[in-house]
């Protein structure tokens, strides 16, 4: 690792010193935020919706709404463990120790790229697309691969695969690769490694096996 690298690696790691639990409530508030806004102006604004509303028939879906909001630091703190198991594992296997509150640490961090495409979602249902249905709020994720396709015309089970592999994703993976970078003071080539045969490559075996047993 050369002296470049290795100075930018102490002064990242210098400014990492800060309320991890302040940062993972921040993180949660933003998604609170979030969803509020695609509940109220773009779900709440469907058609359908609207009309089980007059009719009194909404009294299910306010329920499963409200417990997203409570899903919300479940959730999180259910994918950044795994994920950060998963890549701490990787480390493990090409022989760095590394603290596994580190490598949850980068995860934690990294997941906020995740954030941009539910912004561009609620901008495009609010002001591009007139009159949306369900279908095509719940199927809508910018630059993935079901963009490509009608999903109308896909099968069921393919909707959250071509979902789950976008430009985001794969900017979550440059994250990784960065942070675990910074935490090892190796190569980046190392660290593309570690992200890839761990990270990426359970990924994908989860898209996979989710394919196969929808």
């Amino acid at each position: 690792m050369d002296n470049w690298s290795r100075e930018l690696s102490e002064n990242v790691k210098g400014n990492l010193y800060f309320d991890k639990r302040l940062f993972f409530v921040l993180i949660c508030l933003i998604a609170f935020l979030l969803l509020f806004l695609k509940q109220n102006f773009i779900e709440g604004q469907i058609a359908a919706f609207e009309i089980l509303e007059e009719e009194g028939r909404m009294g299910l879906f306010n329920v499963i709404n409200t417990l997203a909001y409570f899903a919300i630091p479940v959730v999180y703190l259910f994918k950044f463990t795994v994920t950060a198991f998963v890549l701490w594992i990787g480390c493990f296997m090409y022989g760095y120790k590394v603290p596994y509150r580190k490598v949850w640490q980068v995860v934690m961090i990294a997941e906020v790229i995740f954030f941009v495409p539910e912004v561009i979602k609620i901008f495009y249902f609010t002001t591009i697309e007139n009159d949306p249905d369900y279908f095509q709020v719940q199927a809508y994720y910018p630059l993935s691969l079901i963009q490509l396709y009608d999903f109308t015309e896909l099968e069921k089970q393919l909707h959250y695969p071509f979902k789950a592999i976008n430009f985001f994703e794969v900017i979550y993976w440059g994250l990784l690769v960065l942070g675990i970078h910074l935490v090892t003071l190796k190569n980046f080539s190392i660290a593309i490694a570690i992200v890839f045969s761990s990270y990426v490559l359970v990924f994908f075996l989860w898209l996979w096996f989710y394919t196969i047993v929808y």
